[in-house]
């Protein structure tokens, strides 16, 4: 199996899992008390497994390739935290400067349950793309993990405290087309799990260093 990453810009799901169920247009409002609890718990919980799984780590183990075609665990943390920032920005500096456009809520309805359940499936691979692959960004470890927690605690902060209206404002994805700044956040969530799956798959391989 090869081990080719799957970022948000390259999930193949079949049409039927990304179709939407119409909802009438909702106007402006801010999260729900639920809506905030469910994504900060979900960001913070895989936050805490992806630190756990590259912190527990030899530095031997961090570099090890069973092929010249398949990822580290450190190429796999790379593409992690490139995607987190990518995505965050995605949200922070387009989405929410964007006019709100309440009329495409019937676009996006059902697609939590869609994200949550489908993106840290492992079954289903795909070619990252060029943006997305590692290329060595960080020096270290240490560089890398704190470029990540950054972006992680700016992004559950804004969860907490925004009054902004998360729902009413869009971005169009390859294969869920279009999807609101909420579920662009709990896909970073989602997408962080996926590739932390795939870091502890790396670990299982037979050449993998005991220490």
């Amino acid at each position: 199996m090869k081990m080719k990453l799957v970022p948000l810009l390259a999930l193949t799901l079949s049409a039927a899992a990304v179709q939407a169920q119409s909802s009438p247009a909702t106007t402006a409002q801010s999260l729900t008390k639920e809506e905030r609890t469910r994504a900060v718990a979900y960001l913070e919980q895989s936050g805490k497994e992806f630190v756990a799984a590259v912190n527990s780590v030899s530095d031997a183990q961090w570099k090890f390739k069973s092929a010249p075609d398949r990822w580290s665990i450190a190429e796999c943390a790379e593409h992690i935290a490139v995607t987190e920032e990518m995505i965050w920005k995605l949200v922070s500096e387009k989405m929410m400067k964007s006019p709100a456009t309440p009329e495409k809520r019937a676009e996006v309805a059902g697609k939590d349950e869609i994200i949550l359940q489908r993106v840290p499936d492992r079954s289903r691979k795909a070619q990252a793309p060029e943006q997305l692959k590692p290329t060595g960004r960080w020096a270290t470890r240490a560089e890398l993990l704190k470029h990540f927690e950054t972006t992680r605690a700016a992004e559950i902060a804004y969860l907490k405290e925004t009054n902004e209206d998360l729902r009413n404002h869009f971005e169009e994805h390859p294969a869920f087309k279009t999807m609101e700044a909420y579920q662009w956040l709990i896909f970073n969530g989602a997408h962080g799990k996926r590739h932390t799956a795939q870091i502890e798959e790396v670990k299982t391989e037979a050449n993998y260093p005991k220490s």
